[in-house]
């Protein structure tokens, strides 16, 4: 019962009515339609297969990473804030490792990317196979308030998610850059989220490209900007991976689709892989899995 509640929060159902309390100071973007009805247009299709048999199983074989739950100081919340960290195996304080921000829906918490998608499982086996590159992944809790807990009428706490840009920028990234042996440079950052976290991930990180030069959007909610206010051609130049994906059964993909559009429209590079799925986590279980191979990092830029 647990898990089938916060996958309806995940899939925000109730959003089909409009927002009656945007956030304040720093107006977000002006509300946007939650579920519509489902057009797929001709170019809405996977950019890559299906995973290979395998992909998401735990291997006995291979060196694991480790998952732990860490806390830091918070200025922007005035508390001490949960975020779980995976670090890849072998990790040594003795070489230094690009970092993945990973933020989750409006129903989640910073458990949900270990609970849903097993993160520390996929990059294990793709770090094995060498198809990925060794990373520090870091799953803050992108509700900025000092409750932080997703109980009650999560929708109603919907303005913290916007203040977390602040703590994002201002605590999470120096806390973590002062205790892990991370690069500390915007070429080595990565920032990714699923629904409320995807459309945090593309304000955030298109929002500030001098910290973030990869920016992915998982099924991204209404709180995205409107495409014009995400990114100008000019500033697109800076990135160096910039993808969209979400389900072709998931009521929220317009809101995808229509940044898609804009981005073909500017000639503005960018991946879209489009599945089979609804607003849930097989979906961004398998977007993971091929966005992080995209992450080549210093070894390279572009798509595998």
């Amino acid at each position: 019962m647990r898990l089938l509640s916060l996958l309806l929060l995940a899939a925000l159902p109730l959003l089909s009515q409009e927002p009656t309390s945007p956030p304040a100071k720093s107006p977000p973007p002006q509300p946007r339609k939650a579920w519509e009805p489902i057009v797929l247009k001709a170019d809405d299709k996977p950019a890559f297969p299906a995973p290979p048999i395998g992909w998401d199983v735990k291997r006995a074989d291979i060196p694991h990473g480790k998952l732990e739950m860490i806390e830091y100081d918070s200025k922007t919340v005035g508390t001490r804030r949960k975020m779980q960290v995976y670090t890849p195996p072998n990790y040594s304080a003795a070489k230094k490792y690009p970092t993945l921000y990973l933020l989750h829906g409006i129903g989640g918490d910073e458990t949900e990317w270990a609970r849903f998608v097993s993160p520390e499982v996929l990059l294990d086996n793709l770090i094995a196979d060498q198809k990925a590159v060794p990373m520090i992944i870091f799953m803050p809790n992108g509700r900025a308030q000092k409750n932080d807990r997703p109980t009650g009428d999560v929708f109603q706490h919907a303005p913290a998610f916007a203040v977390f840009e602040r703590d994002l920028l201002d605590d999470v990234i120096p806390a973590i850059e002062s205790r892990y042996s991370t690069f500390q440079d915007r070429e080595h950052r990565a920032i990714a989220g699923l629904s409320m976290g995807g459309g945090q991930a593309l304000n955030f990180g298109l929002g500030n490209l001098e910290t973030f030069a990869w920016v992915g959007g998982f099924s991204s909610a209404p709180n995205t900007k409107k495409s014009e206010d995400l990114l100008s051609p000019a500033a697109a130049q800076q990135l160096k991976l910039l993808w969209l994906s979400c389900g072709n059964q998931d009521g929220l993909l317009h809101i995808s689709q229509d940044f898609h559009a804009y981005l073909k429209i500017q000639n503005i590079p960018h991946l879209w892989h489009v599945t089979d799925h609804g607003h849930t986590p097989p979906e961004w279980k398998q977007a993971f899995y091929w966005f992080v191979q995209q992450l080549t990092f210093a070894q390279g830029t572009g798509p595998n």
